[in-house]
């Protein structure tokens, strides 16, 4: 049964979550695209996690029922904030983050700030591994494109969904098209859009964690599973994590793209659910 939390005041953000479960705390962190939100992107997931974990999934800010505001000047240190703040206000010491994509990189940047906070993390194709290094993928090129030209609209959202998502796009029902472009067209999020392209080299090199000296010393249990067809964030930066983080495993998941949770979900609920229990 839902555990329904509505609003809780973060500093001065309002971010909504939904709980399930009980046992330890497991807080699962979205991806950035248009429209995401908590609930949207684990709903293969928080049933079977609840099972075992006390599942709390919050709508990051920028999306879904929370406030409509990010710092872009540094959006994942924003995020991980919030995040810490949440933890905070629900009376959590220590947490196991689970993060995809956007979530992922808040995920990793929370663990690099206090690592205390964070019991064991799994991160699926983050953000952030490489981010001032090349050219970005046609993926996310896609998905910092979405609110500019002629602005968002259901095609090109079923366009970025079906083409850079995931690796079957004939998989995605079309009802998860509509409930995300409807999300994504608040005329809020239109006005202030919670993901864009970085403000300069200063907010590119904040967003780029392989630059960050802190990754080799970071201790914290860490489960990295990458589509071998991510065409948003590249799979190379799955080695690059496990070659610099003491701890960190690695899964490459064949024939799957960004959504790995979505796309494979009980392979992801097993290998989750098993990792955060602490079986290697």
């Amino acid at each position: 049964m839902d555990v329904e939390q509505g609003l809780i005041r973060v500093g001065d953000r309002d971010i909504a979550l939904t709980e399930r479960g009980s046992g330890e705390p497991v807080v699962l962190l979205h991806g950035g695209g248009p429209g995401a939100s908590g609930m949207s992107n684990y709903v293969r997931n928080v049933d079977v996690l609840a099972e075992r974990f006390r599942v709390i999934v919050p709508d990051l800010p920028g999306y879904g029922g929370s406030s409509k505001r990010v710092d872009h000047s540094d959006p994942f240190g924003d995020l991980a904030s919030a995040i810490r703040g949440l933890l905070d206000v629900l009376g959590i010491g220590k947490a196991h983050l689970v993060g995809n994509s956007y979530g992922g990189a808040a995920a990793l940047r929370l663990a690099l700030e206090a690592p205390g906070r964070v019991s064991r993390m799994v991160l699926m194709g983050p953000g952030g591994i490489g981010t001032s290094r090349g050219l970005p993928t046609a993926g996310l090129k896609k998905l910092l494109a979405y609110y500019g030209g002629t602005g968002p609209s259901r095609e090109k959202l079923d366009d970025f969904i079906r083409t850079s998502l995931v690796f079957d796009g004939t998989a995605v029902p079309a009802s998860v098209i509509d409930e995300r472009y409807a999300a994504s067209i608040d005329p809020e999020v239109v006005a202030h859009p919670p993901l864009r392209r970085p403000d300069g080299l200063k907010t590119l090199l904040r967003m780029d964690f392989t630059r960050d000296r802190r990754l080799a010393a970071l201790r914290t249990p860490t489960l990295v599973l990458w589509g071998a067809q991510d065409r948003v964030n590249r799979p190379s930066g799955g080695p690059m994590l496990a070659g610099r983080m003491p701890d960190c495993d690695l899964y490459t998941v064949a024939n799957t793209g960004h959504w790995v949770q979505w796309e494979r979900p009980e392979l992801f609920n097993t290998l989750t659910a098993a990792f955060l229990e602490g079986v290697r």
